[in-house]
């Protein structure tokens, strides 16, 4: 299932089997594949677990999860459940000593997804605007030793317009760990875009819809890359 920028009741199902999917991505070329319990997101607790660790055991690649991780225990319970990295969005909003310490644990196992429109940070599924500042938010957790940011900008996430290029480039310029661009991104310009951006720390892109709808393929996506 996609969305258009994030709203539950805008969203297109592609199919009712996420592991065949998933296998499929795989052998067209995927290297890394990104999961969001949308169930989850909205819930503010994973709803779909025993579907995402069956995703995990179906691949050879590594996956990362996101959607409701609130508590310790969920964190846990995706990693343990063979992700390879989980992603805290809501709850890198909470107490920063004990998103310090969820980051010491967990290393390059845990991503900080961060979700913005018009450079303010949204959680619980989107549907809360906060008045915290994106740059702001991911300088901090930069500072606290997050390996990896997934910046979401939810205006053109699922409207196959291009990503926000001056917001990505921004956030890259604002941290020195690995960025990873979400939202928009529908063409093989899109790509290029993204690389002509010149930001070192800019380490990959997430593409979703475009795919699902045949707008772009993966291989011409990776030859680009």
């Amino acid at each position: 299932m996609r969305l258009r920028q994030g709203r539950a009741e805008d969203a297109t199902v592609y199919g009712d089997d996420p592991v065949a999917m998933a296998r499929q991505w795989e052998e067209r070329g995927a290297t890394y594949l990104h999961v969001v319990d949308l169930d989850g997101a909205f819930q503010g607790r994973p709803a779909h677990l025993d579907v995402i660790r069956r995703i995990v055991a179906a691949l050879h690649i590594p996956v990362e999860v996101g959607g409701g991780l609130r508590t310790d225990a969920d964190i846990a319970a995706v990693l343990d459940g063979g992700a390879a990295r989980a992603i805290l969005g809501t709850r890198a909003l909470g107490d920063p000593a004990e998103l310090q310490r969820l980051i010491r644990r967990h290393g390059a196992g845990l991503a900080i997804g961060i979700d913005a429109r018009g450079g303010l940070v949204q959680v619980k599924g989107w549907v809360e605007t906060t008045a915290q500042r994106a740059e702001d938010l991911a300088r901090r957790v930069d500072a606290m030793g997050a390996a990896t940011i997934i910046y979401t900008d939810t205006a053109t996430d699922g409207m196959l317009g291009g990503p926000n290029l001056e917001a990505v480039a921004a956030l890259c310029r604002a941290v020195r760990c690995g960025v990873i661009a979400s939202g928009g991104v529908s063409r093989v310009e899109d790509i290029r875009h993204l690389r002509a951006l010149g930001c070192a720390n800019l380490t990959g892109a997430i593409v979703g819809k475009a795919l699902y709808d045949g707008r772009v393929t993966l291989a011409e996506l990776r030859k680009a890359v």
